[in-house]
């Protein structure tokens, strides 16, 4: 009953407005285009959402939609930023004289005046979205255009009369083809002759409409059905617990709503914790971070899920890059040429010198860094790529060298406990020390544990930055052009933090390291648990798991796979769940197979993986979640794919089961009749209800699994 209300309620939105496709199944129809709709008036939109924006007597934002739905997104107009600059307060743009703030009224919009004291918009340009970075996909992946296809809208502004002199503000807007899904920032530059502070600013400031009206004050309040994700993002592995920018306020202005306090959280001001206090020289120019908004259609999970996972497709498109990859816990050079042998032999396409194996990226040493890069060299002649592991955070280098707590004026209190400061000269030769390492060993690959979390830091004697207001800001920066200088080197970054927008391909797919220590038959059910909760907002290639080889934060023999020929059924297990999932795993040990019977057994899953791999990289719609104690699965789509579906289903019981499941097909297409395959057999017709939905019966082995291709 749940798909049906779903599957019926994605129909009626697209329906009622006269859509013609689900943007979610087919997004040809909907590209950008920019239209001036009168003198003072133009509007950004690809019939998904549209913004539009008065231009005199002052640039703003004075219609936002959803055009899927219908509904405004703002009742109020606001600025376009706030800027805090030499310590006086600036609006860029904005109107002002609205006489009531929970809508907006198309008559009101001619009679509201321009601030005097605001940055005043002097004109606008288009053209194409923009590139911030090179990226050529260098290995598998299902990237779309970069940049992404779409349009962008610049306003420029001027500096009020009363204002600092020689200021221009260009506000950024970027609207993509096929997704309701807008990218904004500003520049600010300066072209006067003396320099100027940035103390803080607030880059988007949306005067939403709330979704959900108290009288009374409640502890958890609904919020805007839209998703903001920035490249200003850290300390997290899922968008929201990396937010660092996205604050939901209450708005004083808005003295007609309906809680009694006034206390409804219904104004979006995207900005930095803290800072950036940075200083603009003349004729310097600053960028702000990026902020994505991304406008639901529905409250649906699944589809929220498909939104998200289709946003980060737009906007990094390296994320669909997925190598299959070996945690290797040895650098002694034979061993390494070893599991480069057996990589070769069963189709593993990448190895990882991981934690504990003894690589050291910083090392300076000639002679080392030859070493190694023989084994690149070697790697690459098997087909093999070759990266390592290197520990940035959650280390201690000294005082001089570690973030300085503010409260206490001495190291410590940081995310991590200990950490080093970027921009101390420790930090700073770290980089140099990395770059050095990856531009004279080819590596192809960089892990990067303890990537910065966003910790401040109170010194005034690091090179890098001035004090505390400036510390995290210039951090990031750091970090953020680091990653970007890998990913145009077509270095493959694995970073366990949320870095998507700024060049990261995969982060973990959401799991707790002492699970790994369970007696293996736990392991392999809470794999899947922990599978089937990190692709809401993950794409299957976003994520990475893990495979204890060998014994990984303890467990004995009851949790470690090793022998591996001794515990064939169990490293099956997690091959296929895994693959199935199209997310790969560290599999974490010295050895990929032990005998010719588990060699075998292992390639012959990574054959299936690569022979249905771009229907196994597609977006997962999520079944039933393991329980233990009856079947679960999960269903990969595509409707682009000659394979339009394909079903993994699991039997955790002791006992052959057989179960009709209802295979919910809308966001694969399909949409009268099914091709059913059961592992590669011969296929059979289901017929699909109005609702794309089809029922299959199959039965599943005690402790099996089975899989179906959808044609």
């Amino acid at each position: 009953m749940k798909n049906l209300l779903i599957l019926f309620f994605s129909f009626l939105a697209f329906s009622a407005l006269g859509q013609k496709t689900d943007w979610l199944i087919n997004a040809t129809e909907y590209s950008t285009h920019v239209d001036k709709v009168n003198e003072k008036t133009i509007t950004i939109t690809n019939e998904l959402i549209s913004r539009t924006f008065r231009l005199a007597p002052n640039g703003a934002t004075v219609d936002y939609r959803n055009l899927i739905t219908g509904a405004a997104i703002i009742r109020s107009i606001r600025p376009e930023a706030i800027l805090t600059i030499d310590g006086k307060r600036y609006k860029v743009g904005g109107l002002e004289g609205q006489p009531e703030h929970a809508y907006i009224k198309p008559e009101w919009i001619e009679k509201m005046t321009a601030d005097p004291n605001a940055f005043v918009c002097t004109g606008y340009e288009t053209g194409l979205p923009l590139k911030p970075f090179d990226y050529s996909p260098k290995r598998w992946n299902l990237a779309g255009a970069w940049p992404a296809k779409g349009k962008s809208l610049i306003l420029h502004f001027a500096s009020p009369s009363n204002g600092p002199k020689g200021i221009t503000v260009d506000v950024h807007y970027e609207l993509y083809d096929g997704i309701p899904a807008m990218n904004k920032w500003f520049e600010i530059k300066n072209g006067s002759q003396k320099s100027i502070q940035l103390n803080t600013f607030i880059s988007e400031n949306l005067a939403v409409i709330e979704p959900e009206n108290s009288v009374d004050h409640i502890g958890q309040w609904e919020m805007p059905n839209i998703m903001i994700a920035s490249d200003y993002s850290f300390m997290g592995m899922s968008s929201k617990s990396a937010n660092r920018v996205a604050n939901w306020v209450t708005d004083s202005l808005y003295t007609s709503q309906v809680n009694y306090e006034r206390l409804t959280p219904c104004l979006l001001e995207c900005r930095p914790p803290i800072g950036p206090n940075c200083e603009i020289k003349p004729n310097e120019t600053f960028q702000s971070f990026k902020v994505y908004e991304l406008i639901y259609d529905s409250y649906d999970r699944e589809r929220k899920g498909l939104s998200v996972r289709k946003l980060y497709r737009t906007i990094a498109p390296w994320v669909t890059e997925n190598p299959i990859f070996m945690h290797l816990t040895f650098s002694d050079p034979e061993k390494i040429k070893a599991a480069i042998n057996q990589c070769q032999e069963v189709g593993f396409e990448m190895i990882i010198l991981s934690f504990g194996s003894g690589l050291d990226m910083e090392s300076t040493n000639e002679a080392y860094i030859r070493k190694i890069k023989d084994l690149v060299e070697y790697a690459h002649a098997k087909g093999i790529e070759l990266g390592g592991y290197s520990l940035l955070a959650s280390r201690r280098i000294s005082d001089a060298d570690d973030v300085i707590d503010p409260k206490t004026g001495k190291p410590g209190h940081a995310v991590f406990g200990n950490s080093p400061c970027l921009l101390s000269k420790w930090g700073l030769n770290y980089f140099d020390h990395l770059q050095n390492f990856i531009d004279q060993t080819g590596f192809d690959l960089l892990e990067h544990d303890g990537s910065y979390p966003g910790d401040v830091c109170a010194s005034t004697t690091h090179p890098g930055h001035i004090g505390l207001e400036d510390s995290q800001w210039k951090q990031w920066v750091k970090i953020r052009d680091f990653y970007k200088w890998c990913r145009e080197k077509g270095v493959y970054l694995n970073v366990p933090d949320w870095y998507f927008a700024a060049g990261s391909s995969k982060t973990g797919i959401g799991y707790r390291e002492v699970n790994w220590s369970l007696p293996r038959e736990r392991q392999i059910i809470i794999g899947r648990q922990n599978l089937f909760d990190g692709t809401w907002e993950k794409t299957p290639s976003m994520g990475w798991t893990f495979v204890p080889l060998t014994e990984y934060q303890g467990g004995g023999p009851q949790a470690t796979i090793e022998p591996l020929s001794e515990h064939l059924s169990d490293y099956q297990a997690h091959l296929v769940q895994n693959f199935g999932a199209g997310v790969q795993a560290c599999y974490r040990g010295p050895r990929i197979y032990d005998t010719e019977t588990t060699k075998v057994m292992v390639k012959k899953w990574v054959d299936w993986y690569k022979q249905y791999r771009k229907i196994l990289n597609a977006d997962i719609i999520h079944l039933r979640r393991a329980d233990g104690s009856d079947w679960d699965g999960f269903m990969h789509v595509d409707p682009t794919a000659k394979q339009k579906a394909l079903v993994m289903l699991f039997n955790p019981t002791n006992e052959a089961i057989t179960r009709s499941i209802t295979l919910p097909l809308y966001y694969s297409g399909l949409t009268s009749k099914a091709k059913i395959s059961e592992e590669g057999g011969k296929g059979y017709s289901i017929k699909l209800d109005n609702n794309s939905q089809g029922i299959v019966k199959v039965t599943i082995a005690a402790n099996g699994f089975k899989w179906l291709v959808i044609e």
